[in-house]
């Protein structure tokens, strides 16, 4: 059945977000590695088992449900091994919302990822990735070596406070065994700073 009413509603979303994807495209500002893992609640490396969109509770905007099986987590506790990452867009029916700048995450693939909570339309206190594609990292295969690669490459980014723009990492990204091992070094290094601030 045809609803004009969402249609319409959907309709001028995506047009708007079309609007605003050249400004929106250029304002993301350059997060560190360290920035992304103390800023952001649940470090993890996962891989995507499935994906679904929706139209959110107001039939407003879509939303998409990414549920991921941690392999590993560096900071943060999951009840299981199971998290539902919710990210803006998608595609229900012939219709299709795209998010500039937002983490693509598709079934079967591994990622670093970086969540966080945040109110997203009409889904508050969301499980997501906060700081957009600079919160997820691909997990690829470089001659012969796993390496996390920032989904950010290539797009630009604002100077961060001491002026970098590239992505975290670059563009051949970090070598996994050496992220993680770095990960954990500044989660153990922010824990005392935490508790030394509490004393």
């Amino acid at each position: 059945m045809f609803d004009s009413r969402r249609t319409s509603l959907a309709l001028a979303a995506f047009l708007a977000l079309c609007l605003v994807a050249p400004a929106g495209a250029t304002t993301l500002i350059r997060q560190s590695l360290d920035d992304l893992v103390v800023k952001n609640e649940t470090v993890l490396i996962g891989e995507v088992v499935d994906a679904f969109s929706y139209w959110n509770d107001d039939g407003t905007f879509i939303l998409t449900d990414v549920r991921v099986v941690a392999t590993e987590v560096l900071k943060g506790r999951l009840e299981g091994d199971e998290v539902t990452v919710t990210l803006m867009g998608g595609t229900v029916g012939d219709l299709s919302t795209l998010i500039v700048g937002g983490a693509v995450l598709e079934p079967g693939a591994s990622y670093v990822l970086f969540l966080g909570d945040d109110d997203l339309p009409g889904a508050p206190g969301a499980r997501t990735v906060r700081d957009h594609m600079q919160g997820a990292f691909d997990l690829v295969q470089i001659e012969g070596e796993l390496r996390a690669v920032s989904q950010a490459n290539g797009h630009p980014l604002m100077p961060d406070a001491l002026g970098y723009t590239e992505a975290a990492g670059g563009e051949e990204g970090y070598p996994l065994d050496g992220m993680v091992e770095t990960m954990r070094e500044i989660v153990e290094i922010a824990a005392k700073k935490g508790a030394a601030n509490v004393r």
